[in-house]
């Protein structure tokens, strides 16, 4: 659904009650006590597939009600996302991730609510990783696998693998107004059943293989089925291709995103099913394709803007409606050109 500038507002009213409060709080980041929430502000809360309740989990909320910490430095950054129960990590300033025997990638646990202070958090030289580690064998959601993570305001670039990578069933996870550029790999990769995830609001640039959405063409058993992911409101700012780039999920939801200057937007393959609604293609080669590689993917079109492109959208098939599991209001395709880079990225919420 739509959101307007009082959303904005709130949350950076939110971040800014939490900093006076530590600026006055006793405990040191190595010992976090719980903070009370602020007490006439509401929480924000994720939209789209990561706002389902589904899989035992209501929604995603992230570290609520858990300790708000800050973390400055990279020793603090990895103890805090590693810890258990839930936590909120405040990121001030660049922290530098270290490639080591994970090739950069640090896991996260659940219940993690991961968010940059001001415009200038930054991760760099690595990525996060949120999923138990990879395995063909398992192909059904596990007990433990990670769940309910929230990922805000926060600039990464320099990765030597993914980004962001997200796998092995992790499930409610909100990746929202992020700044993606220069990973070695994908910007926000989600496989191997990952399930009602939300990527919202960010800023892709500088980046090849932006968002790949599904493992690969042999992965049938984890992933048809499951994959549902909303991609609503980022900027495809020069992203080259893989925005997104789909297998076997359904429904997948690409809605008011702005697309500028890129190979390719969507590719649905494997039998996938996108609904692609309310998107503005500027300069874009082939804004949307069912006939990529692999079996052919499923998608349903509806009220996108295609200025300057060298080939039509392709559709095919019908596909499950995303207004079967949650209510949202788009913005007219024609708003997008303003409304997507004003708020995408950070420093705007």
């Amino acid at each position: 659904m739509r959101l307007p500038p009082r959303r904005a507002s709130r949350a950076g009213l939110i971040t800014a009650l939490v900093v006076s409060f530590l600026a006055t709080a006793s405990a040191g980041p190595a010992s976090p006590s719980p903070l009370p929430p602020p007490p006439s502000v509401s929480p924000l809360t994720a939209d789209g597939f990561a706002s389902v309740d589904a899989l035992g989990q209501n929604g995603t909320t992230g570290g609520a009600g858990g300790a708000v910490v800050t973390a400055a430095t990279t020793a603090e950054f990895l103890d805090y996302i590693s810890r258990p129960g839930p936590l909120v990590v405040q990121v001030s300033g660049t922290i530098t991730l270290p490639t080591g025997s994970s090739d950069g990638m640090h896991p996260v646990a659940s219940d993690k609510t991961i968010v940059g202070l001001g415009s200038t958090a930054r991760l760099t030289g690595g990525g996060l990783h949120i999923g138990l580690p990879a395995s063909d064998r398992v192909t059904s959601p596990p007990a433990d696998a990670v769940h309910n993570i929230i990922i805000r305001n926060l600039s990464f670039d320099g990765a030597t693998d993914d980004l962001i990578n997200v796998q092995m069933f992790s499930h409610h996870v909100w990746i929202d107004h992020n700044d993606f550029s220069n990973g070695d790999d994908g910007a926000v990769d989600i496989k191997r059943g990952s399930d009602f995830i939300t990527v919202s609001w960010n800023r892709f640039h500088d980046h090849d293989k932006t968002l790949l959405l599904g493992h690969d063409d042999d992965n049938a058993a984890q992933d048809r089925g499951r994959l549902r992911v909303t991609y609503h409101h980022n900027y495809f700012d020069a992203s080259d291709q893989r925005n997104p780039r789909v297998r076997f999920a359904e429904p997948v939801h690409v809605y008011n995103n702005y697309y500028r200057d890129n190979s390719y937007g969507v590719a649905s393959a494997m039998d996938a099913g996108v609904v692609l609604e309310g998107n503005y293609f500027h300069s874009v080669n082939n804004p949307a394709r069912v006939d990529f590689s692999g079996d052919l993917g499923r998608l349903v079109a509806r009220d996108n803007v295609l200025v300057e492109c060298n080939h039509p959208v392709e559709t095919r098939g019908s596909v499950v409606e995303p207004r079967t599991y949650y209510a949202y209001t788009p913005h007219r395709a024609a708003e997008v050109p303003a409304v997507v880079p004003a708020g995408a990225g950070v420093g705007r919420i």
